[in-house]
């Protein structure tokens, strides 16, 4: 009998063969893998609320818009206890801007400084001897680096010549920054009937100091201070936390709790927190970095439109040039929810028609931006350039022309 004759296949032919029946085999048996699931999509919530404190009153503010993203009792009549040096420092620092004092002047510490604010006091001081003379410098770093209550009143005397006509500067001052729940009676802070504040005059304030005088707001941000062989650090715990913590102030009083006025920056955008009568030191630190963590983790700040660059060239009447550049006599900042700068839409409100003359920088219209229907920022528009009159011709052309354009919009309206 004759066997049907099969050719053998190579080794390595045949180990393939294996391998692919081996593989389809496995294939056939294999699960399926199952499929990824699709990426969320990002919800666009409303910014959740701020943190909860059992502080008597707080702000959060914006430093660039002076919006206030957050608060609690922010006019609630409060003592303010050594935050009031903020107002002091800001006194100080706007006479010697006015050439009225200097840095370098000697200042006598009288016995009034030395009794009311010094070693001799239960409150914070520089240790100044009486009858001596001390660098103004020295001073402005021993109140706002030490708190100490003998550099603010000598301070208050060197420049008011006494403590209640100093007083009354920081009243006037106050007044001018519109800080209307706010009465000062001493340079110190200590605590008297007729000596008050609101957290939101506080955020005021703190933004006017760093505003107006930044050399001086940056010694705010020092952590230690030596007069006198004595080294004394500043009470602002966050500022060995946090980095971007530079200031501002720290306060406390039986009556007033502990209290603190705190700003930090973190890229192109600062925030000011204002914590009022907390019931511990930790605490007033803890509420007041839950605040700033809150500000930047949940809105941004955005340069919107430049100052000076023209937004608009609209036909200008009867003037010497055919339009008149219109435009941001300061720039146009926003402080939005995070993530939400597309939405944002402007409209320009330009009178027409715009008829000449108008001046540099008169105000010629309104720039107004909103953010789902509500204005977020509302800015005057103002002429970029001077825009005289035209020649007589000039104006009686236009004259005829302004008739047919206002013919053609009355027809397009009817």
């Amino acid at each position: 009998m004759k066997f049907p004759r099969f050719r053998m296949l190579a080794p390595g032919l045949m180990l393939a063969l294996a391998v692919a029946l081996a593989g389809a085999a496995f294939a056939q048996q294999a699960p399926a893998t199952p499929p990824l699931p699709p990426r969320p999509t990002l919800i666009d919530a409303p910014v959740p609320p701020p943190p909860s404190f059992d502080a008597k009153s707080w702000v959060l503010m914006d430093y660039a818009t002076g919006r206030i993203l957050a608060s609690k009792d922010p006019e609630k009549r409060v003592v303010p206890a050594s935050i009031t040096k903020i107002m002091t420092d800001y006194v100080v620092s706007a006479e010697i801007a006015a050439g009225k004092v200097g840095l370098n002047d000697k200042v006598y510490i009288s016995k009034h400084a030395w009794q009311a604010g010094g070693a001799g006091t239960d409150g914070s001081t520089s240790f100044l001897k009486v009858n001596s003379q001390v660098p103004l410098k020295d001073l402005l770093y021993g109140m706002i680096i030490q708190s100490g209550n003998d550099a603010a009143i000598a301070l208050a005397e060197h420049v008011a010549g006494s403590e209640s006509a100093f007083a009354d500067l920081m009243n006037a001052y106050a007044k001018q920054l519109g800080m209307t729940g706010t009465h000062y009676s001493n340079a110190s802070g200590y605590p008297v009937p007729d000596h008050y504040t609101t957290a939101r005059d506080v955020a005021v304030l703190s933004r006017a100091l760093i505003h107006n005088f930044p050399a001086d707001y940056a010694i705010s941000k020092i952590k230690e201070f030596t007069w006198d062989g004595i080294t004394q650090h500043n009470r602002n715990t966050l500022l060995w936390r946090d980095p971007s913590v530079d200031g501002i102030k720290t306060g406390h009083t039986k009556e007033a709790g502990y209290c603190l006025a705190a700003s930090a920056k973190r890229g192109n955008q600062r925030l000011i927190a204002v914590v009022m009568g907390a019931t511990t030191e930790r605490g007033r630190a803890d509420d007041a970095q839950a605040l700033l963590n809150y500000g930047f983790r949940f809105y941004e700040t955005h340069d919107v439109y430049p100052a000076g660059k023209a937004l608009s060239t609209p036909r200008l009447w009867k003037g010497e040039a055919d339009a008149l550049p219109i435009g941001l006599a300061s720039p146009a900042v926003v402080t939005i929810p995070r993530g939400q700068y597309k939405q944002l839409k402007p409209v320009m409100d330009i009178p027409d028609p715009l008829i000449a003359p108008f001046s540099k920088g008169q105000k010629i219209g309104t720039l107004r931006i909103t953010l789902h229907g509500k204005t977020v920022l509302e800015q005057p528009l103002v002429a970029l350039a001077d825009a005289p009159e035209g020649g007589f011709f000039a104006r009686l052309w236009d004259t005829i022309l302004l008739w047919f354009h206002h013919g053609k919009d009355d027809k397009a309206s009817s």
